[in-house]
C-alpha cells in the first residue's frame, strides 16, 4: 500500500467514526472549501461547506442516538501524487427518530486533492441503489 493511500484510508475511517458519533467539526475537517456534493436526497447537489454541513446536520437529526456506518469494497486510486479517488459501498443504519431500526445500502465515489501536505474531499457523490422491479430503495436482507 502506498502512503497517499494509506492517508487517504485514514481519512476515510476518520470521516466514518465522526459520521457515527455525529462529530459535525471532525466530519467537515474533511472537505475542502470548494466542495461539490450529490445526495440522493434534494436539493441533491450540495455546493460549498455550509450547504454541505446542513444536509449532515438534516442527516445526523433522522437519528436517535449514533449511525451505524459499515464500509464495504473500498477501493482507493491516484491519478498523480495530489489526485486521488475511491469508491465504496455503506450500510447506513441505526434507529431513526420515528422508532424504526433500518439500515440502506448507499454507494459513495469520493475525489480528493492534496494542499499543503493534506488530502482533502472535493467532491462526494452518494446513490442509493433501487430494485428495478418496485423502484424502492433496495435494502439489505433481514433489514
Amino acid at each position: 500500500m502506498t502512503t497517499y493511500e494509506a492517508d487517504i484510508r485514514a481519512l476515510l475511517e476518520s470521516r466514518v467514526e465522526a459520521s457515527r458519533s455525529k462529530d459535525i467539526d471532525r466530519l467537515m475537517s474533511h472537505y475542502s472549501d470548494d466542495i461539490v456534493y450529490y445526495d440522493a436526497v434534494p436539493p441533491l447537489q450540495f455546493t460549498g461547506p455550509d450547504e454541505v454541513r446542513a444536509n449532515f446536520l438534516r442527516w445526523f437529526g433522522e437519528y436517535e442516538g449514533p449511525i451505524g456506518l459499515e464500509t464495504h469494497a473500498l477501493t482507493v486510486a491516484s491519478t498523480d501524487a495530489d489526485i486521488a479517488f475511491a469508491h465504496m459501498l455503506h450500510l447506513d443504519s441505526g434507529t431513526r427518530k420515528n422508532g424504526m431500526n433500518m439500515g440502506i445500502w448507499v454507494r459513495s465515489s469520493v475525489c480528493f486533492r492534496r494542499s499543503d501536505d493534506r488530502w482533502l474531499i472535493t467532491h462526494e457523490h452518494i446513490s442509493l441503489p433501487i430494485d428495478p422491479k418496485t423502484l424502492q430503495a433496495w435494502l439489505p436482507p433481514g433489514m
